[in-house]
């Protein structure tokens, strides 16, 4: 199976929404409704909760175009068949966990936030692909870290998608802090390995 990666941008609009209108979620429409905004919307959660789908996909249609939601798409057969969510982290309007007396670097940051990944190629290497080219592009740009929160516990593939600790462990990222629910990792891309 040859996966191709590719960055979001505007001329990928038509093959992120039909990821996440047909492909996404077929296995768990509950959450169908989010397009990866979640993150990025300003509101409470309760005020999440009272959004609808349509409302997610134009919210996330709108920061595609303004280029303030990023990613990358992958592709099999000219298909997109995964999504990760990531940017710098001073984009997102929440992540799973802040401190606001937290010392943090100084440098660069990006946070992954979302992965999603088809049904049908799960558990195929699809997240791990996505995971080693976001790397390599966020040290080409300037990124100086990589941060992610996974959960932590037995998680149901839906639950999952923050990625699994195994997943980053093996990429090089190691735990800077823990909290009830999650770990965040964190991965130096200054470090060639």
């Amino acid at each position: 199976m040859e996966i191709i990666v590719r960055p979001l941008s505007s001329k990928l609009i038509e093959d992120f929404l039909n990821f996440f209108d047909n492909v996404a979620f077929t296995d768990n429409p509950d959450w169908s409704r989010c397009y990866c905004q979640f993150y990025h919307f300003p509101g409470s959660i309760k005020e999440w909760k009272d959004t609808s789908k349509e409302e997610n996909r134009n919210a996330s249609e709108k920061l595609i175009l303004e280029e303030r939601m990023k990613g990358f798409l992958a592709y099999v057969n000219n298909q997109p068949i995964g999504w990760c969510n990531v940017n710098n982290k001073e984009v997102y309007t929440k992540i799973p966990y802040e401190d606001e007396s937290e010392e943090d670097t100084k440098d660069k940051i990006a946070s992954i936030v979302c992965f999603v990944i088809s049904p049908t190629y799960r558990k195929k290497g699809v997240a791990r692909f996505l995971l080693q080219k976001t790397i390599i592009n966020l040290r080409e740009n300037g990124f100086k870290w990589l941060e992610s929160y996974p959960r932590k516990g037995e998680l149901s593939d839906a639950h999952s998608y923050h990625g699994p600790v195994s997943l980053y462990s093996s990429e090089g990222f190691f735990v800077v802090k823990e909290t009830e629910d999650f770990l965040v990792m964190r991965k130096n891309l200054t470090n060639p390995t």
